[in-house]
């Protein structure tokens, strides 16, 4: 039996002692190096008043107008929903489900979860199925894009901002507070919350029931248990995947396959009194950088070319370079999937950009936008490439490294 809270390394599932780091303090995982958790200078009920800020910025982001365009005396008012239901009345389902989903509903359903969860510990009242509660907000945690729609925005108003005149409205400056507070909420994940709980004494200790067995839902370190399922929150733990390898070559192979496509047809088509021109992604960097926004050009290659190649050649380095060589080797690998993991969801940022400019351009009998074939191959490219990183498992290098040195420590070289 632990006397503190004990907390495994979800990289390595190297055990620790949780202690307080202080404030603005971290702590690292002693083996691979990954960043286990932070303290702010906030109190909960501090983080609880901004997670209601957060998500009344949310709702003023998305009701008011974000720009009004000018042109010829016509005027277009753009809200990221009205882009959404313009592409839908267009026939482009796929790309304004997909976009609506991980641009709208998932960071509104993440922003109300986390807020629920944070203000019923606060007041010390558990909500009902706080397990349930939490594994939902895990798996929407990665898929919130708002961030990256604020990018988006900036982007598609510099390649505009030379075909209409354009006015900003309060909407812009709703989602650029709301880039920032989403930064700050971004820590307090589902295992950030378990932890907050743990500490007010409202749920189990992890650690406290013994070792042997970690909950991949709520991180409680436990002894296995007869009944096959977390003590704290219920959730089955399951063995490791012996299929994983091969899900993550799958999904892989896949993401390549839509890749193709993605880069060789027209991501938007372009009509104007003058005629009618296709785009494709590189070309969108190009006439970035010909407007002389060449930092904002930079951004869109790294985003929507360098990313995803480099996603997937990363996973395909650490799935075939899988042999154990070394501590030091090892937390390299570690390095670069959490790399790989946090860059992920920045590729979203060119079908962003394309259902953001079919909007405005909305001036019928001058002007018109059409989202292009390669947006949809492209979401499948980012969303299959995430899926590949959250399906591989960095713990299996460890768990190799140990068996073939089991007489070593995990910080030794």
């Amino acid at each position: 039996m632990a006397s503190r809270p004990l907390i495994a390394c979800p990289h390595c599932d190297t055990l620790h002692e949780r202690l307080d780091p202080g404030a603005r303090g971290l702590a690292v995982c002693r083996c691979c190096e990954t960043v286990l958790y932070r303290r702010g200078m906030l109190s909960l009920r501090q983080w609880v008043a901004l997670g209601w800020t957060t998500l009344i910025v949310f709702a003023l982001a998305q009701g008011f107008p974000i720009a009004i365009l000018s042109v010829q005396g016509l005027d277009v008012s753009l809200t990221f929903w009205g882009a959404l239901r313009l592409c839908w009345d267009r026939g482009y389902y796929g790309v304004s489900i997909m976009t609506g989903l991980v641009g709208f509903w998932f960071p509104l359903v993440w922003i109300s979860l986390t807020l629920w969860v944070m203000q019923a510990v606060a007041n010390r009242r558990l909500p009902p199925d706080l397990g349930g509660t939490l594994r939902w907000l895990a798996r929407l945690a990665p898929w919130s894009m708002a961030t990256v729609l604020v990018l988006a925005i900036l982007v598609a108003m510099v390649k505009f901002a030379g075909m209409a005149q354009l006015r900003i409205g309060p909407g812009l400056v709703g989602f650029f507070l709301l880039s920032f507070m989403l930064s700050g909420m971004g820590r307090w994940d589902a295992r950030a919350l378990w932890r907050e709980a743990e500490d007010a004494g409202m749920v189990l200790m992890s650690g406290r029931l013994g070792t042997g067995a970690v909950c991949e839902s709520c991180g409680c370190v436990q002894a296995p248990p007869v009944s096959g399922r977390c003590r704290r929150c219920d959730a089955p733990l399951h063995e490791r995947r012996h299929d994983e390898a091969a899900q993550v070559w799958a999904l892989l192979l896949a993401a390549i396959i839509f890749y193709i496509p993605a880069n060789t047809l027209p991501i938007m088509r372009v009509q104007t009194l003058l005629g009618a021109s296709n785009h494709t992604i590189l070309g969108g960097v190009i006439e970035l950088w010909r407007l002389g926004s060449w930092d904002l050009a930079l951004i869109v290659f790294v985003a929507s070319v360098l990313v995803p190649v480099t996603k997937m050649l990363a996973l395909s380095f650490l799935l075939l370079r899988s042999k154990p060589r070394g501590v030091r080797v090892q937390r390299q690998r570690t390095r670069l999937y959490a790399v790989v993991e946090f860059v992920g969801q920045w590729s979203m940022l060119d079908v962003f950009v394309v259902v953001l400019m079919t909007a405005m351009a909305n001036f019928p009998g001058l002007s018109r936008i059409d989202v292009g074939p390669a947006a949809l191959n492209f979401g499948a490219v980012v969303v299959l490439t995430m899926w590949a990183a959250l399906r591989y498992d960095p713990r299996r290098g460890w768990e190799r490294l140990r068996a073939a040195r089991p007489d070593k420590d995990d910080h030794d070289d």
